[in-house]
């Protein structure tokens, strides 16, 4: 098990990215530091047991991530919530990064796979941040059929992973 000073420390590494999960959601920088805060006072008050680091941080974004989530209703702002699908390969990224590098290698290799389209669709969600209704409108596609190659993008990249991870060229 993790004792409260190594908590606090790995928690404070990961700062960063814990924080920027917050950002994510709120796109305030004072909001995410304060959500940061919320989690190591958390982990530091509640009778929490971590045996890996991994656990640890697996738990703090659940949490920051319902903080920031809660912060944004406080203010009247409309929670833009993600498909489970697209949270879970973002999950698997974020993790892939720290702990695996295989993972991470395997769904780079995924995307890289994609077709133009599909990339460029990821490109306009998660990396200039358009709505999917602005996405519609700028590629003169319905706002369901948005949705659906969406929908469609991350569960094959989830099911491509997945694949890479246990075959034996991708097996770690």
């Amino acid at each position: 098990m993790l004792s409260e000073s190594e908590m606090i420390q790995k928690l404070m590494q990961a700062r960063t990215r814990i924080a920027g999960a917050a950002w994510f959601l709120t796109r305030d920088y004072h909001a995410a530091e304060d959500c940061f805060q919320n989690v190591v006072l958390k982990a530091m008050t509640k009778e929490v047991c971590f045996p890996t680091e991994a656990a640890l941080l697996s738990w703090a974004f659940v949490v920051i991530r319902r903080d920031a989530m809660d912060w944004l209703e406080r203010r009247g702002r409309k929670v833009l919530l993600l498909d489970e699908n697209v949270l879970a390969i973002l999950d698997e990224h974020r993790a892939a990064r720290t702990a695996d590098p295989f993972r991470s290698a395997a769904l780079q290799d995924c995307i890289g796979s994609l077709g133009e389209e599909a990339k460029h669709l990821l490109q306009l969600r998660y990396f200039e941040g358009l709505r999917c209704q602005q996405i519609a409108t700028k590629m003169r596609i319905s706002l369901p059929a948005v949705y659906k190659r969406l929908s469609r993008i991350h569960q094959g990249l989830a099911d491509c992973v997945r694949g890479k991870m246990i075959t034996p060229e991708g097996s770690t």
